[in-house]
């Protein structure tokens, strides 16, 4: 694997994440909590591992310009800028979220739930859109 491949590993990981958030979200409402508990660890490790390699990723490359043009750059645009101040907050909210059910602070663990799981299944896929807009949709012909 090269560090070109990092994007669509990116989104793979993204993905991921949002088909095991919203298993675990079926999981919970059926009151299957061992199997909610794992989805949505496992949700976290594969999160952890989608920033690790964008960090790698970013660090040997840089950024990749949009090449859309017309309506479609302040869509992307706009897009781009909620996924990321949005992902910023996703990280200290699916800590405290994961620290107080570790802790079977169940009602408070509720609580955030509410505004984490929303917040986190948006980023997860709009990480996709834009993946799929910067590097399929409007890619830049070599």
């Amino acid at each position: 694997m090269t560090v070109a491949d990092l994007p669509a590993l990116n989104a793979s990981l993204n993905a991921l994440a949002a088909v095991l958030l919203a298993t675990g979200l079926v999981f919970v409402r059926k009151r299957q909590i061992e199997r909610h508990r794992l989805c949505m660890l496992a949700a976290f490790a594969v999160s952890i591992a989608f920033l690790c390699s964008y960090v790698v990723y970013h660090a040997h490359h840089g950024s990749t310009p949009f090449a859309g043009r017309g309506w479609v750059r302040p869509f992307y645009f706009s897009l781009l800028v909620s996924h990321v101040l949005l992902a910023v907050s996703v990280v200290p909210l699916a800590c405290v979220t994961l620290y107080r059910a570790w802790g079977a602070d169940f009602a408070r663990h509720r609580a955030i739930a509410v505004v984490t799981f929303p917040i986190w299944m948006y980023v997860s896929v709009t990480g996709v859109v834009v993946y799929w807009m910067l590097y399929h949709l409007y890619a830049r012909v070599p």
